[in-house]
């Protein structure tokens, strides 16, 4: 999901043969080092050109509706000792006509950005940074080696002027380790692989870690996707969060806070059996919404066929509400890739691949420099060889490169009915899914969740996310007091026992219900601090709890 304001090109599914045709769109790929961005139409030709850029490229480069590219360029100072992966330092915007509108540098003594980038709906772009631990703090972590260490972390800056921007979302790997070899540190656990959640500090440990290497964002779950060149891992994490939860264990949609919500590629990572199926792997990302197989998790596997031979894997993540069924000691599933396109090469480090609305990929063997199209079938459509290195390449419809996307919407409640903010067509979702028939601009809601409503803008061609909103069966729209971040349900997901944390801000008196997806409720206490759900059946549940104008809800996976 490269993409996260989603192209909607429908009608031109109903055509059978444009299944064997490529997309009718343009190429956007920008060589690394080089300080100019193109794209590239149907017959392989340039179309538009931004030349002259003021930084080199870094790494990569997306499209904003509205034809604004977003990149990650070359800048700042490199601190000294940094790790030598593509680094950039600085994250550009320039708009259709060239003109430079952002120049962030993102840099100093202890950080700095490289690899991937993402643009957000809201304007705001995630990036990838290093940022140094001293062999004093890795030792504290419980690294086995007293080595200087460059994990990752994932910052979303929020543009503020031409050279200004504010970091207003943060979410560090360091917060969430795990280790078995020294009892005495707090991360230790003797079982690795019943803690998938939090990550080896001891395994490959080195210098350069993790190496992140690409990164997207999921509008609908609220969800950041990322990648690992070193552990040979794609990762899901909760971008619901504060950033302070992000630091913890618990809050956010999933509760789970900034844990790992699923890692899928590589299991002896986290210590379980099972077989690698990533070596060496980028560009993790979702599949975007108006595209077959929406909702799975793709990426680029460079010696995914052979050590020669690099391919495109997609796989059906084990989806729940906003987390993903694990059982302890077991390595996630699935336990292969769900579908593979062996390339026509082979890229020993970068690449990418891209799905559009018809079926088609785009394929890009980075340090060969050669991208092309297949359709649904995996018949090659087109292949263009560029000199020099080309780290990503996506398509975008021209009605996409033309038209700004609208205003992201606002959920308003009045008694039970959720209203949209005006748009051309809407589609509701509850919990990450969406509901059928639910197209309306109003909503009457009869199930406690987290409500999502997507809009269309008056082309037909750019989607837009609103924020989640809460609902509870109580929910006024008047007054109500949301205590969701506040009060935890954990284990999630549980074998049957759940206990709330932070209860006692509901004060003496309170109630808690324990309902279905369909609304029914199933259990009904006063003042209770923890649940027995063991006598019921698999699957999701909601836990409200209502004292006077305050009220929480959360969602519960059961797995027996």
């Amino acid at each position: 999901m490269r993409i996260f304001f989603y192209q909607i090109i429908t009608f031109l599914l109903c055509s059978v043969g444009v299944f064997a045709q490529q997309y009718d769109g343009y190429v956007l790929y920008s060589l690394q080092n080089s300080s100019a961005a193109y794209l590239m139409d149907t017959s392989l030709n340039t179309y538009h050109t931004w030349s002259g850029l003021s930084a080199n490229t870094g790494y990569s480069t997306h499209m904003e509706p509205g034809g604004t590219i977003v990149r990650a360029a070359k800048g700042g100072t490199t601190p000294s000792g940094a790790p030598g992966g593509p680094i950039c330092g600085k994250v550009q915007k320039h708009d259709y006509n060239g003109n430079l509108v952002w120049d962030y540098v993102y840099a100093g003594t202890n950080y700095i950005t490289h690899h991937d980038i993402c643009p957000m709906p809201n304007g705001n772009v995630l990036v990838i940074a290093y940022e140094r631990k001293t062999a004093t703090e890795v030792t504290a972590a419980g690294g086995q080696n007293a080595i200087e260490m460059w994990p990752d972390k994932i910052v979303e800056i929020q543009p503020t002027g031409l050279t200004t921007g504010t970091v207003v979302w943060e979410w560090h790997t360091w917060d969430h380790l795990v280790q078995n070899v020294d009892a005495s540190k707090a991360n230790y656990q003797s079982n690795i692989a019943d803690h998938p959640e939090l990550m080896n500090i001891n395994y490959k440990q080195a210098k350069d870690w993790q190496h992140m290497n690409g990164i997207d964002y999921n509008p609908i779950l609220d969800q950041i996707a990322f990648s690992s060149h070193n552990h040979n891992e794609w990762y899901i994490i909760d971008h619901s969060t504060t950033t302070a939860e992000a630091a913890t264990h618990a809050g956010g949609n999933s509760g789970k806070g900034g844990d790992i919500l699923y890692r899928w590629g590589n299991p002896a990572a986290y210590g379980a059996s099972g077989t690698a199926i990533l070596n060496v792997t980028h560009d993790a990302h979702w599949i975007k919404e108006g595209c077959p197989n929406a909702g799975r998790l793709a990426g680029f596997n460079n010696k995914g066929v052979s050590n020669n031979q690099s391919a495109a894997d997609q796989i059906v993540t084990p989806l729940v509400g906003y987390n993903y069924t694990f059982t302890a000691g077991q390595a996630y599933s699935p336990s292969s890739y769900t579908d593979r396109h062996a390339c026509n090469g082979y890229s020993s480090n970068m690449g990418s691949t891209f799905q559009l609305p018809n079926g088609n990929q785009i394929i890009c063997i980075a340090t060969s420099g050669k991208v092309y199209e297949i359709n649904s079938a995996g018949t090659l459509l087109w292949s263009k060889t560029f000199t020099g290195s080309c780290p990503q390449a996506q398509k975008y419809s021209k009605c996409y490169i033309d038209n700004a996307a609208p205003a992201i919407p606002t959920i308003g409640l009045s008694g039970s009915v959720l209203s949209s903010t005006s748009a051309t067509t809407y589609q509701w979702y509850l919990n990450g899914q969406p509901i059928s028939g639910a197209t309306s601009q109003t909503y009457s809601a009869t199930t406690p969740g987290i409500y999502v409503v997507r809009i269309t803008d008056a082309n037909g061609c750019v989607y837009q996310y609103s924020k989640g909103f809460k609902y509870s069966s109580g929910s006024t729209g008047f007054n109500e007091i949301d205590l969701s971040d506040e009060m935890t349900a954990y284990p999630n997901p549980t074998q049957g026992m759940i206990a709330l944390k932070n209860i006692e801000k509901f004060g003496a008196e309170f109630q808690v219900r324990v309902m279905d997806q369909s609304g029914k409720v199933l259990l009904q206490i006063r003042n209770a601090s923890s649940l027995n759900l063991s006598h019921l059946p698999n699957g999701i549940y909601f836990i409200e709890v209502v004292s006077g104008q305050q009220v929480a809800n959360k969602n519960i996976v059961l797995n027996k």
